[in-house]
């Protein structure tokens, strides 16, 4: 007996020993003899409302009445039901009177009075909120009624009894349908809903002036004097006119969501997003917005339903949208269906700032990249545009050993717009690479890949990309390596390509000049790496040059290049999923790929070109490869050459005769040895075309070479009018032999001496 009263007494209070819940502060209004106090879990915090109802006798009425109501609502389930969740019954002493106390824990709720305050809503938004209200409760009434068989279960009050329950009038109740008791209750509640104060005495229920009069007719078939004729909560849901509103609709469409076809879900999605903003907003972002994060993370929702979502989520603090909207999101990228994968890349935008570094690494990145060997182009574009805002959380494990194998493979694409907006992307995401591959990788890729592009914007986006990442290049290989291929330029076909070449060429110039003069000046410190604020139109962040890409992912139909501006940002022309980086000093490319454009086409086949070496064969090898740069890159296929200069080839190509020399004493200055280059011709059509005068004939090496590997065969003299004449004797010198000419020619092999 003393263990029965010390755990009784430990367990009272708002430390209730069998109770794992904190009991705080009650509301103001109760329900019924039931007090609503607000609580919380003793395990994770989670908010929880608990009712308590007590009594001085453990026989008491209403202390019967609450554990049949536990009884309940521990056995049935329905959505529009509260959802149990603990119970308790506790005994506490005061002397000689003895107290007991009924603990219901269910999931958190608030008084509906207190609610409407709460939300404040007015005119169309009001009606619709109460309406779908009604509609939950009338729900749940009818479930109670027509499936469970039970009968005024849910309101507590004298004044809530219709005339045959507080008559006592058994006989009639006994033939009364079983609804016709929790009917009235529901009238009764309406009166309330609409008026806004406790229903005092049943006479009040007359007062009908501020119900709306769409459910008027309902509310007094409700309320009918005869048990027999009061309307079915069931027949109220199907046949109400109240409930034919917008808000109520759509909760129901989303409900039934997997009854609906693919039309139908199609339709309703793509109206979804506006309609939301119609709706009260808490109703969308408590019920809606949960329904439709369920239904898309679930497979039943359609690929337009990912739009409203992140609307619905832009509503929400910051706090609230990574706890009820990113979960589905990152879950999302895992899906197969490219329709769901399109919208993640083209709105990632709106939550890419929100992915954690880990996600992205770990679960993001990983199906994000599937999107660079798509078959279809549009996806390729979006996932390449993706990287601007992933990139930077992505370890150098991954940018290294994956992300720079698929840009390499990327800047060879066949779509001319991919190839340049790769070479954009590399110049953005520059400054998370480290050092050793920003070596081995930037002006690989920058000028032996982008600078030789078909493409005139690709040639372009070289140039600006090199402007941009100017600081990362020491003069060495800016006076070895980027200037002798940027001022080739200077006479390309296209004119924006001629000016942006001139621009840059100041700009490294102007490195070069001042590490000049600190060199001169003794001061060594800045020798090594210089770099100097980029000139007017280009900055650190380039934008998108342009997105030739249509939505239904068909490969680019090529259009007329449109003029630029060079002081504006670089931005993309026709794409509306573009990332346009809006920086007031990047430059701007505006461009549409055409069938007609001032360059040459684009290669058939330009896959086959192996760029960065072994990057573009590692696809699929072990991350651990040092082969993370543009190693050993090969230059794209070689344009035709102008009809002039092929003619001049095609007479350099005849074969050249050469007399035997009889004399191993040569002047030197007047003997010019061709060595084999090993470089293969880099140059293509932008090559100098051929010199007008010819030149003083130069002694080959006898040694036989190809004109293929040749890297001057384009600039060599053209072959001689006149043909050659033998050395008479006594003129020059008699012991030299023929000096040999270039070109075609017939050599007389008789010596000046006649032997």
């Amino acid at each position: 007996m003393f263990k029965f009263l010390k755990g009784v007494v430990a367990g009272s209070g708002a430390g209730i020993k069998d109770l794992p819940y904190n009991i705080g502060e009650p509301y103001s209004s109760a329900w019924g003899s039931w007090t609503h106090y607000r609580g919380t879990s003793k395990d994770d915090g989670s908010l929880v409302s608990i009712f308590s109802l007590s009594g001085s006798n453990a026989q008491d009425g209403h202390l019967a009445a609450g554990r049949n109501g536990v009884k309940r609502l521990r056995t049935v389930r329905h959505p529009n039901i509260l959802s149990f969740l603990h119970s308790t019954e506790t005994e506490t002493f005061d002397g000689s009177i003895t107290k007991v106390t009924i603990y219901i824990v269910t999931e958190p709720v608030m008084p509906l009075s207190e609610k409407i305050k709460e939300l404040g809503l007015e005119g169309t938004q009001r009606d619709e909120y109460y309406a779908w209200g009604l509609h939950q409760i009338a729900k749940a009434v009818s479930f109670l009624n027509n499936d469970c068989k039970l009968q005024y279960e849910w309101l507590i009050g004298s004044q809530y009894k219709p005339m045959e329950l507080s008559k006592s009038d058994w006989a009639l109740i006994r033939k009364s349908p079983p609804w016709a008791i929790d009917s009235w209750g529901l009238g009764c509640l309406i009166y309330e809903l609409f008026s806004g104060m406790r229903l005092a005495k049943t006479e009040d229920l007359r007062n009908t002036a501020s119900i709306s009069k769409s459910l008027l007719p309902d509310y007094q078939r409700l309320l009918s004097s005869t048990p027999a004729r009061r309307l079915n909560a069931s027949k109220l849901i199907d046949n109400s006119e109240y409930f034919q509103n917008k808000l109520v609709e759509t909760i129901q469409f989303m409900e039934i969501l997997n009854l609906k076809d693919s039309v139908e879900k199609d339709t309703f999605f793509r109206k979804l997003p506006n309609l939301a903003e119609q709706l009260p907003r808490q109703i969308v972002l408590k019920k809606l917005l949960p329904l439709l994060a369920s239904a898309l993370e679930f497979g039943s929702a359609a690929a337009p339903a990912l739009t409203a979502l992140l609307k619905m989520g832009s509503w929400l603090s910051t706090e609230e949208f990574n706890v009820k909207v990113l979960p589905t999101i990152v879950k999302l990228f895992a899906s197969n269906d490219r329709a769901i994968r399109v919208g993640l890349l083209q709105h990632i935008e709106q939550f890419g700032e929100s992915l954690s570094t880990q996600v992205v690494d770990e679960q993001v990145y990983p199906h994000v990249a599937t999107g660079f060997s798509d078959t279809s182009a549009f996806l390729r574009e979006l996932t390449l545009k993706s990287m601007l805002l992933l990139a930077p959380k992505l370890s150098q494990r991954t940018i290294s050993g994956s992300l720079l194998k698929y840009l390499s493979k990327l800047q060879v694409d066949e779509e001319p717009a991919i190839r340049t907006n790769t070479t954009i992307l590399l110049g953005n995401i520059a400054g998370y690479l480290n050092d050793g591959t920003r070596k081995r990788v930037l002006i690989n890729a920058f000028t032996v890949r982008a600078l030789r592009d078909t493409f005139s914007p690709a040639r372009g986006a070289g140039i600006m990309a090199l402007c941009a990442t100017s600081s990362y290049y020491d003069t060495t290989e800016i006076a070895t390596r980027i200037l002798p291929n940027v001022v080739v330029l200077t006479i390309d076909p296209d004119g924006e390509v001629r000016s942006k070449a001139f621009q840059a060429i100041d700009q490294f110039l102007q490195i070069v000049k001042q590490d000049h003069e600190k060199i001169n000046t003794g001061d060594a410190s800045g020798t090594s790496s210089i770099g100097i604020p980029s000139i007017p139109g280009n900055a650190s962040l380039l934008g998108w040059a342009m997105s030739s890409l249509t939505l239904k992912g068909k490969a680019s139909e090529q259009a007329p290049l449109a003029s630029a501006n060079t002081s504006t940002p670089l931005a993309s022309a026709t794409s509306s999923t573009s990332l346009v980086v809006d920086t007031p000093d990047t430059v701007v490319l505006h461009a549409n790929l055409g069938s007609d454009l001032t360059d040459q086409a684009a290669p058939s086949s330009p896959t086959s070109t192996d760029g960065w070496g072994e990057l573009d064969n590692g696809i699929n090898e072990d991350h651990d490869s040092d082969k993370d740069g543009w190693d050993d890159v090969e230059p794209l296929e070689e344009q035709k050459p102008p009809p002039a200069l092929a003619t001049i080839q095609a007479a350099q190509k005849r074969p050249v005769s050469q007399p035997k020399p009889q004399v191993t004493g040569v002047r030197t200055k007047n003997v010019v040895k061709a060595t084999k280059v090993e470089d293969d011709d880099l140059w293509g059509s932008i090559a100098a075309p051929a010199p007008q005068t010819s030149s003083k004939p130069l002694n080959l090496k006898q040694a036989a070479m190809h004109d293929d590997d040749d890297p001057w065969a384009a600039i060599a003299a053209p072959p001689p009018t006149t043909k050659a004449k033998p050395l008479s004797a006594g003129r020059g010198r008699g012991t030299k032999a023929a000096v040999p000419k270039l070109g075609a020619q017939r050599i007389n092999r008789t010596s000046s001496t006649g032997l």
